[in-house]
């Protein structure tokens, strides 16, 4: 076979040992071994071309030997086919860091020592959006509450506060409802469309409200935007999970939930301003305005997760079967609802736990007023009903805290179980909620300031669980149920939040004020004995990856 001498190579190599390793290699039948080593000993820009040399080289040869041009290229490949290698390009001065788009190299963010700069700014702007968002839902769930006195002052509508309360009694029944139903159908739905599509829709809605003058069409409307209000919260769930990993959910989850705070600051500012201002009617048109305005920013800033706009998932979840020809077999509705929702024990512990902590919050919300007037002796409404007004802020503060809590802990003891660690901080904040009841209970009229405080530590202590056992059951399940997870908590919440109403009223009717508060206690006492067996729960993505590995 025809040697090569080193000008036959194209090279120039200036180093006395590269040109004397050359001239041994002059008389054997192939350099291709020997250069291989010769490779370490230059400069990183000469490694790329003796590669690219090594390559043509081979190519030649091979043709030479009578192999033909197809030969060649089943062999080794067209030389145009040869790219410098990943690593070779030296200072390119290309950035990862800089592109949407990954290497496929990364199964998932937490591949990265950091993530990139361009990532964090996408998921900012969804993550601020989907708050925005869902605090808009409650402009458009609250504003009747605001709305309805000066309805019932318009002697045109001749309505009293019995239609009111009619009104007000169609929608938890109809929201509970939808938050199961559209859980479990956005399954098959982009969370981004739903949550636009269902905000703009609860927009339109409280603008057709404003052109009724029956009973039939408010209720009728009104019942229509319970079901749509119910598309908010799961959709949410779904970004979250998918943007946020295990280890910052609990954060941004937190950060999430003061949308409920946010949106419930903003509605009587807005709606209460402008009835009063304008007329009822623009109590509800302008929250609808609002609410399309927002909705439609919605479809531009989110996306449904990291995959949309080109980087790998943020975490590695189980992979998808696949049938005989290759396929992704996708799970049915009722599969995802019963197998991975309705068959899961936890799933039903954290639902009836839901139950009683939404006993507590809507039993709170719905009688600390009455209580202080009857009980108290506190002299009007509205006096009472600023000692009460504590309750959103801390709230706000203590659900912040809550995930904060539960994500340390989780950092502290990766290998234990996700989920338990946060039962861990819901148990907790139960014990604090029960501790505040009792303190309430007790504390006197003539200390205002104290009683303020108080209902603002039950506050603190009673949103932190509402809120991470949502994160709890969203963290049960694989990604494609945790809608259904979501809207099943929820529905069975709404169950504990009506038996907060008559079941409590005849509690206090005939048993009195003591009984109404041991029946709080009760129910907090219930929910920390169901979530003691779940203080050491793995997560979906834990028991998956466990089972991968066994």
């Amino acid at each position: 076979m025809t040697s090569y001498a080193p000008g036959a190579l194209g090279l120039r190599l200036s180093r006395p040992s590269c040109t004397q390793s050359l001239r041994r290699a002059s008389g054997q039948s192939c350099p291709i071994g020997l250069l291989k080593p010769l490779c370490h000993r230059l400069t990183p820009s000469l490694k790329v071309g003796l590669r690219h040399t090594q390559r043509r080289t081979q190519h030649t040869m091979i043709k030479a030997a009578g192999m033909g041009e197809d030969g060649v290229k089943a062999s080794v490949g067209s030389p145009s086919d040869h790219q410098p290698m990943q690593g070779d390009s030296g200072s390119s001065g290309s950035s990862q860091d800089s592109k949407p788009a990954v290497s496929g190299e990364k199964k998932s963010m937490q591949d990265y020592e950091s993530y990139p700069q361009d990532f964090v700014r996408r998921r900012l702007v969804v993550f601020v959006a989907i708050v925005i968002g869902y605090a808009c839902y409650y402009l458009t769930r609250n504003s009747l509450t605001y709305t309805a006195p000066v309805m019932t002052a318009d002697p045109a509508l001749k309505m009293d506060i019995t239609q009111v309360g009619t009104m007000t009694s169609i929608f938890p029944i109809a929201y509970g409802f939808s938050k199961f139903i559209s859980g479990v159908l956005g399954a098959r739905t982009s969370p981004r469309i739903m949550l636009a599509g269902g905000l703009m829709a609860t927009a339109v809605i409280n603008i057709m409200f404003g052109f009724g003058h029956s009973m039939v069409w408010f209720c009728s409307w009104w019942a229509l935007n319970g079901i749509l209000q119910g598309f908010g919260g799961p959709c949410c769930a779904r970004i979250l999970t998918s943007w946020f990993a295990t280890k910052e959910r609990g954060t941004y989850w937190g950060m999430w939930n003061i949308a409920h705070n946010l949106g419930g600051f903003s509605a009587p500012i807005l709606a209460g301003s402008a009835a009063r201002s304008y007329g009822w009617k623009w109590g509800m048109w302008a929250p609808g305005i609002v609410g399309l305005v927002v909705g439609l920013g919605l479809l531009f800033a989110v996306k449904d997760s990291p995959e949309k706009i080109g980087y790998p998932p943020v975490e590695i979840v189980k992979p998808k079967k696949q049938d005989a020809a290759g396929l992704e077999q996708k799970e049915t509705l009722l599969q995802l609802l019963v197998k991975n929702v309705l068959k899961n024990p936890y799933i039903w512990g954290m639902a009836l736990t839901y139950f009683f902590i939404y006993v507590v919050r809507q039993g709170v919300t719905s009688w600390f007023v009455f209580y202080l007037m009857k009980a108290k002796g506190v002299a009007d409404a509205g006096n009472a009903a600023f000692r009460v007004s504590g309750m959103e802020l801390g709230g706000l503060f203590g659900s912040l805290l809550a995930g904060r809590i539960s994500d340390a802990l989780i950092a502290r003891n990766p290998k234990g179980g996700n989920v338990g660690k946060r039962v861990q901080v819901v148990i907790g904040y139960t014990v604090g909620v029960a501790a505040m009841l009792l303190a309430f209970w007790s504390t006197p009229a003539s200390l205002p300031w104290l009683q303020w405080a108080t209902v603002f530590m039950i506050g603190f202590f009673l949103y932190g669980p509402q809120m991470l056992i949502g994160l709890c059951g969203a963290e049960l399940v694989g990604p494609e149920s945790v809608g259904a997870s979501e809207g099943f908590l929820g529905w069975v919440a709404y169950l504990g939040a009506a038996n907060a109403g008559i079941p409590l009223s005849i509690i206090v009717k005939n048993y009195g004020w003591n009984a109404y508060f041991t029946a709080l206690l009760i129910a907090c006492g219930m929910a920390i004995l169901l979530l003691a067996p779940m203080v050491n729960l793995k997560s979906y993505v834990q028991r998956e990856g466990k089972a991968k590995t066994a």
